[in-house]
């Protein structure tokens, strides 16, 4: 993989996690495929507008997320992120605090920039 691939794709995921933090829904619309297929850590599956608008009615809440154990793997077009998110924030008011682990697959667009197009979800265990 080359490092710029790296670099963009390390810029891309600050941007994400930023934009999540600031519920910043046009840089989230930005960073996300249209046809996003996201599988929750409840094992639900969510959709791109389902994601925003959890963030635009102030469902959905961070208020911190620490990210660590990084691993970017460049398959052809794509890119695949695995990352460790340890977060805090509100679901519909109520408090939650997660150990959990992300995988992500980026795909650039035609304007060359990188788009989340599939994602899961998953708890770390003790």
């Amino acid at each position: 993989m080359t490092d710029n691939i790296t670099t963009e794709i390390n810029h891309s995921e600050e941007q994400l996690r930023l934009a999540m933090l600031a519920s910043d829904v046009q840089a989230l619309d930005a960073l996300i495929a249209p046809d996003l297929v996201f599988t929750t850590h409840f094992g639900s599956v969510i959709t791109k507008q389902e994601d925003l608008a959890a963030h635009q009615s102030g469902t959905l809440k961070f208020h911190s997320i620490a990210l660590s154990e990084q691993r970017v793997l460049a398959l052809g077009g794509v890119v695949y992120v695995s990352v460790r998110a340890k977060v805090t924030g509100t679901y519909a008011s109520a408090p939650f605090q997660n150990d959990l682990r992300f995988s992500r697959i980026w795909q650039r667009t035609e304007n060359s920039t990188w788009q989340i197009a599939a994602g899961h979800a998953t708890v770390v265990q003790a």
